[in-house]
């Protein structure tokens, strides 16, 4: 049980778009400068960790919410409201310089496959945004090999043994059904794929 718990908080949904940004700073080739990059990483930081945290509290205070966890879908629909228009303005920003366009299909992605679970929550479906995350970082990583043309098997075979862990550890949980789970997962990946290919 300790183990499951441990996993799902360290591949929190908030945690991952930083670790993604920085994998990405690691592994593409770029002519950004060192301290432009941490700018970056900052501003990533405080859209995807600081702000959300901030809105969890906010939302705790005010009683919208039993728990950090949301794990209602009632609960989770103001969270993710806010999630998807950060996401897109990160999209918005990053998207305008073509040193990290990348970024921007990233965000862009994101607030896309959020907006979808936002749309299944009326048909009673409690997407797993654990998987949605990891999802959307594979999704990431793979369009992104295929744009360079480089080689990223091996955080592409890590993801998606992470993944399993995740998966197998939001179950255990009884956090979400089989379904919300293989959902969340595969619709993060679509989602990248739409975004590079329409965007």
């Amino acid at each position: 049980m300790k183990f499951h718990k441990f996993i799902s908080v360290i591949l929190h949904p908030i945690v991952i778009p930083i670790i993604g940004v920085l994998t990405y700073f690691l592994v593409i080739p770029h002519r950004i400068p060192k301290e432009q990059q941490l700018v970056i990483l900052g501003l990533v930081f405080a859209a995807t960790y600081v702000i959300p945290l901030f809105i969890l509290i906010l939302l705790k205070y005010l009683g919208s919410i039993a728990s950090f966890r949301a794990e209602t879908i009632q609960e989770r629909k103001a969270p993710i409201i806010f999630m998807i228009v950060l996401f897109y303005l990160l999209g918005n920003i990053f998207s305008k310089y073509n040193s990290v366009f990348d970024l921007g299909r990233l965000f862009y992605a994101t607030a896309f496959g959020l907006s979808v679970v936002y749309v299944f929550f009326f048909f009673k479906l409690k997407t797993s945004l654990h998987l949605l995350s990891l999802g959307n970082a594979l999704g990431f990583f793979l369009t992104l090999s295929i744009y360079y043309t480089i080689s990223l098997m091996p955080i592409i075979v890590f993801i998606v043994l992470i993944s399993g862990v995740l998966a197998s550890a939001r179950l255990y949980l009884k956090a979400h059904t089989t379904t919300e789970v293989y959902l969340g997962f595969f619709l993060g990946i679509a989602c990248q794929f739409l975004v590079f290919y329409f965007l």
